[in-house]
């Protein structure tokens, strides 16, 4: 309580993991939206328990998850870790997600959904898990170069899941009612999905670069939106008129 760097290691932390928590929510707003209506809900908030859960075990199991950094094998002048075959797997399957995801949305096989097996919550958790596995690992390798409190990592995981969850509706439905915002959140996966596999090979891109490019994105797509809803409410007195041949 009296040490000033555990409290700027719990800002940075708590920053961090909202961070992360952003994109689990996007991811499972993405997945719950499959699901019948009455069930959205609450899948949205076992997934996010759920995945702040994982991040305490992982947290507890800190000695682990360090050894992941150990070098197993190398390919040529390349060499992987625990560490870094976690990330080429978790972003080959955002990669896939990404792309069905984008494909379904383009081509559209509604009319096939009949023949199609029906996901259920356990298997959105699922998926959500598996995700959070990859994000969990490097942001636990992070918060341990941080602090050595790891109360205070804790701390910063439930908070950030306190705040993700009373903000989630929010964007859970802001994304659900806007296709392009959803398709926008997509591409994000792709590019997350990319980052993860270039961080697998041992090329580390800077995050700020990233989240820049992210930030960047969003905001077009917000005047996007404001000019749309601005053609959409434009007065009538305002619209060119209609010309009938007599």
């Amino acid at each position: 309580m009296s040490d000033p760097t555990a409290w700027s290691a719990l800002a940075a932390l708590l920053t961090l993991e909202i961070v992360l928590g952003v994109d689990n929510v996007v991811f499972i707003s993405i997945l719950a939206s499959k699901l019948p209506v009455e069930e959205q809900d609450k899948a949205r908030k076992i997934g996010l328990l759920a995945a702040g859960g994982m991040r305490v075990l992982l947290l507890l199991a800190v000695g682990w998850v360090v050894s992941l950094k150990k070098e197993l094998f190398t390919l040529g002048s390349v060499g992987f870790s625990g560490k870094e075959l976690i990330l080429l797997a978790g972003g080959i399957f955002l990669i896939y997600k990404a792309t069905k995801e984008i494909h379904h949305k383009l081509e559209g096989d509604e009319g096939q959904t009949s023949t199609k097996v029906a996901p259920t919550i356990a298997a959105v958790i699922g998926q959500v898990l598996i995700l959070d596995l990859v994000f969990s690992i490097d942001s636990v390798i992070t918060a341990v170069g941080m602090t050595t409190y790891v109360p205070v990592m804790v701390i910063a995981i439930m908070a950030a899941v306190g705040i993700m969850l009373l903000a989630s509706k929010a964007i859970y439905t802001f994304v659900n009612a806007h296709p392009s915002v959803k398709m926008l959140a997509l591409a994000f996966l792709l590019l997350i999905g990319t980052t993860l596999i270039a961080e697998g090979f041992g090329q580390k891109i800077p995050k700020g670069y990233i989240y820049a490019s992210m930030a960047f994105s969003v905001f077009v797509e917000v005047l996007n939106i404001r000019i749309r809803q601005k053609k959409h409410v434009e007065p009538v007195h305002l619209r060119e008129p209609i010309i009938k041949a007599n």
